[in-house]
Formats: C-alpha cells, sequence, structure tokens
C-alpha cells in the first residue's frame, strides 16, 4: 500500500481543506526567506524582552501598592493595556516582516 493511499487523520484531512480553501481564495504559500525569518525572530526576541521588563515593573508596583485594592486595579489595567499593545504592536511588525 503506497503512502498516498494509506488512512488520513482528521487532522491531516482538515490541513488538506485548509489548503484548498486558500488556493480557491488566491492565497499562494510562499517560503520565508532567509532575512525574513532572521527579522522576525529577532522581532520575537525584543518583544520577549519588552513584555518581560513590563511585568518585572507590573510586579514591582503591586508589591508598593499591596494594601490599596484601588490602586491595584488600576494597575494590572494599565499592565493589561501595555501588554495588549506590545503584542498587537509585535504581530503588525511581524506580519510587515512575513510580506517582504
Amino acid at each position: 500500500m503506497a503512502e498516498d493511499d494509506a488512512p488520513k487523520s482528521a487532522y491531516e484531512i482538515t490541513l488538506e481543506r485548509l489548503k484548498q480553501q486558500d488556493r480557491e481564495a488566491g492565497i499562494e504559500d510562499k517560503p520565508l526567506t532567509h532575512e525574513q525569518r532572521e527579522r522576525i525572530a529577532e522581532l520575537r526576541k525584543l518583544y520577549e524582552a519588552k513584555l518581560a521588563e513590563r511585568e518585572i515593573l507590573h510586579h514591582a508596583s503591586l508589591r508598593k501598592a499591596s494594601h490599596d485594592l484601588e490602586a491595584t486595579e488600576k494597575l494590572d489595567a494599565e499592565y493589561r493595556r501595555d501588554r495588549e499593545r506590545l503584542v498587537s504592536e509585535r504581530d503588525r511588525k511581524i506580519a510587515q516582516a512575513r510580506a517582504g
């Protein structure tokens, strides 16, 4: 029995369907260049460091405001906004790097 004739898992069937949908939608599958991969890795490292720095600063601020519930809630909200902003910024730059 050839490999192509072997039963396929649900995962493989789903991947084939998604690839078919992409082809029908005109989305082409082109591999990333070496420079694009390097840029994406660089961006991920940079934003991983920024997120870690922000988390450390957040925990330090929480320790200072540990007895003030209102201040703690405000710090948590700011931290969530900053994380969302950094993640969004990272994803946007990665998409730009992928586009070329």
